[in-house]
């Protein structure tokens, strides 16, 4: 069961007698003083109307959508979904699983509680059904097909990516609207019976999705026996590879890092630490050759991209462990800070798939980025905090906002940039900036519209001019304004950079050299991550 259960459990309970109480009001009220009311007046007349344009045909389409709210359907579908997400992914949706479960489950008892408490007759129409001796409000069949496709949307919009996903969670959400109307077709119910149904299995979607999505305490699994924790880890065979930067990660958090690993059925993890001449990438291709599974990398961003360098499309998933200085991706994912807490909310989580950018140069091989290349005044500011290990170890991020002063009073650049194979753009700027994500520290959204799994990357041009024009695009990037005299924003999948003197450059926070060329790709969907299971 998920983390924080009996928590969980409370807050759905507590909801639940609202909803029940709700319903209940709302059907009182609808057999007693509404019930001489409009539209409640009009509901005989909908009623006799749908009898008279009864057609074989239309008889025989309102079976097939009447038996998709059938108890044995839904019980079906559930099940199926449930299991799919249990089993399918690398690791278990289980939060997503108890989601569709107790959802549908909610709205169920729901349904037995107002059937008792509210008496109300069938439609007085010939009825092509059979029906249980149970009140006509609210539609049973409409409230659980309401609660499970539309589940199963609430689903595909929040796990899957790609143009079709709002197609698929439409057409989801359409089904129950097709049971309502085959239930009133075929003489089942009134019409607000209906709507009924639909408000009961919105409200336990409600429930239920605010208790178990939104809340990011409540993870899955968790606490699981010895046996489903075995199952888990024959669905991710081999051993868990620890990549560290021993200078950041003490004895003391090695062990909460074995403890969490353990936690989540890997139980021997390798530990390989970083050098100085080798931030990673080494040391992750050892343990893709030893046949790691999972790669858990502690360090800071600059470890990360050199591990995400080597992880590039072969599927092995990747767990952040924050131990640096900015730790930009991480706190891109949604991640906490804490390193074993970042470790349990990754295992936690689901595998995800995130672009990278391939990047290279003059004096630059081809590597890849998976936050943020820059070249101008963000990267003078990361080459001047690097020149000052020790305020930069003393005061963590806050020593690039200190070296921003020396690293403004840098000449403008000047440049050529061609997007897409198109016509080159001139520019000046004070700094170019290409983001596969959009946030820094403190939550600042730096490109609002840079996403990690769109496919594009995001390109960001700031050219400010005297203290009044630097007021004024800060300003500008904090309310997200664009236009006239404020940022630049572009989207792009393949550019290339050509400045008229050479640049300092950085990629992911590390200064890499001055240079004259850069040639930016987005590589989409090279990257697994393992990332809280909360949407995003």
């Amino acid at each position: 069961m998920p983390r924080g259960l009996a928590r969980a459990a409370a807050h759905i309970g507590a909801l639940a007698v609202c909803q029940a109480a709700l319903m209940i009001g709302l059907g009182l009220l609808i057999t007693g003083p509404a019930r001489h009311m409009w539209p409640v007046t009009a509901e005989d007349g909908v009623n006799r109307g749908l009898e008279r344009i009864r057609t074989a045909g239309l008889t025989t389409l309102s079976s097939v959508g009447s038996e998709l709210g059938n108890t044995g359907t839904v019980i079906g579908v559930t099940l199926a979904a449930c299991l799919a997400l249990i089993l399918i992914p690398r690791l278990p949706l289980w939060r997503q699983a108890w989601f569709l479960a107790l959802a549908v489950s909610l709205q169920s008892l729901v349904f037995l509680v107002v059937t008792i408490a509210v008496e109300r007759q069938r439609p007085d129409v010939d009825r092509l059904d059979g029906s249980l001796p149970t009140s006509s409000y609210t539609s049973g069949h409409t409230g659980a097909a309401t609660a499970v496709y539309g589940g199963l949307a609430v689903l595909v919009l929040s796990r899957v990516r790609g143009p079709w996903r709002r197609v698929v969670a439409a057409l989801l959400l359409l089904l129950p609207v097709v049971v309502g109307v085959s239930r009133l077709y075929r003489g089942m119910h009134h019409p607000t019976d209906v709507v009924g149904g639909m408000i009961n299995g919105a409200l336990a979607l409600l429930v239920v999705g605010h208790a178990l999505l939104r809340d990011g305490r409540v993870a899955a699994p968790a606490a699981l026996p010895e046996a489903p924790r075995a199952a888990r880890a024959e669905r991710l065979p081999g051993r868990a590879a620890v990549i560290l930067n021993p200078t950041t990660v003490d004895e003391d958090t090695r062990d909460e890092l074995r403890r969490v690993l353990a936690q989540h059925g890997h139980h021997e993890p390798v530990f390989i630490e970083t050098t100085a001449a080798d931030p990673g990438g080494g040391q992750t291709a050892r343990a893709l050759d030893e046949g790691a599974a999972l790669v858990v990398v502690c360090g800071g961003d600059g470890t990360v991209r050199a591990a995400a360098d080597r992880l590039a499309g072969t599927g092995v998933p990747l767990a952040v462990v924050p131990c640096g200085t900015g730790n930009l991706l991480a706190r891109n994912l949604g991640l906490p800070l804490s390193a074993p807490e970042a470790l349990d909310a990754a295992l936690g989580g689901a595998p995800r798939s995130l672009d990278l950018a391939r990047v290279e140069g003059d004096d630059l091989p081809a590597t890849h980025f998976a936050v943020m290349s820059g070249v101008g005044l963000d990267a003078a500011m990361m080459k001047y905090a690097e020149e000052h290990d020790r305020a930069k170890a003393t005061l963590g991020w806050p020593a690039y906002v200190l070296a921003a002063p020396k690293a403004m009073r840098g000449p403008r650049m000047r440049l050529s940039v061609r997007l897409d194979g198109g016509q080159p753009l001139r520019r000046t700027a004070r700094m170019v900036l290409v983001g596969n994500t959009g946030s820094l520290q403190g939550g600042l959204r730096l490109i609002p519209d840079a996403r990690p799994d769109d496919g594009v990357l995001n390109l960001l041009i700031l050219d400010p001019r005297g203290p009044g024009g630097w007021l004024r695009t800060t300003s500008a990037l904090l309310r997200g304004k664009r236009g006239e005299n404020g940022p630049e924003f572009r989207t792009f999948r393949q550019a290339e950079f050509t400045f008229d003197a050479p640049q300092p450059r950085e990629i992911d926070g590390d200064p890499i050299g001055t240079g004259r060329r850069l040639s930016v790709a987005v590589v989409p969907g090279a990257l697994t991550v393992l990332v809280p299971d909360r949407e995003v």
